[in-house]
């Protein structure tokens, strides 16, 4: 018994060192990202590109397993369209940066919209919905009001934003869980 209990307390000493490392550098990459946030946009148009041609190459390969000569059609028809835009976001990723711009100024928009008509017309916490949503109108009336110029800047500043969140949660939440462990007194079954 004693043996399992210390394999399970050193298991769990590691995954929460793991989760405090691993919340550690996601907070890293995301101060990078909101120094660089050109850059990180670019990065994130450049992956998009990357993912869209392999998209494209799924889509095909998927047309040679696909029943019927409409599901071939549609698989090869969405392989083209796929990899023509990936491969122009790859030749241009200031474009791509640019679409993912307009693309986060509309989902700011309609969320803000959303949320402000379910505070007006839902019930439950309004004043907080109704607030979240004001604020998704007014990130998407600043990012479009300054654009283009604002998809130098918002892509790569939004993400690192999230990584730097993101990656402090899962280092207090590794923290907390240590705690949490080391509160606890072991229960041993009587046999």
């Amino acid at each position: 018994m004693a043996t399992e209990s210390s394999a399970t307390d050193s298991m769990q000493a590691q995954l929460q060192q793991g989760g405090i490392l691993g919340g550690l550098l996601l907070a890293i990459l995301g101060l990078l990202a909101l120094v660089t946030p050109f850059v990180t946009g670019l990065a994130l148009s450049i992956l998009l590109g990357a993912a869209l041609v392999v998209g494209a190459l799924v889509h095909v390969a998927a047309a040679f397993s696909a029943s019927g000569a409409r599901s071939v059609v549609w698989q090869v028809l969405l392989g083209v369209v796929y990899g023509l835009v990936g491969i122009s976001i790859l030749a241009n990723p200031l474009l791509g940066l640019t679409t993912l711009t307009v693309l986060v100024i509309a989902f700011f928009a309609v969320e803000g919209v959303v949320q402000l008509g379910w505070a007006v017309t839902g019930a439950g916490s309004r004043l907080w919905l109704g607030l979240s949503g004001a604020i998704s109108l007014l990130l998407a009336g600043m990012l479009l009001v300054g654009f283009p110029a604002t998809a130098l800047w918002a892509v790569g500043v939004l993400f690192g934003v999230d990584l730097l969140v993101t990656g402090v949660s899962m280092a207090m939440l590794g923290r907390t869980e240590g705690d949490v462990t080391a509160a606890e007194v072991p229960t041993e079954t009587m046999g």
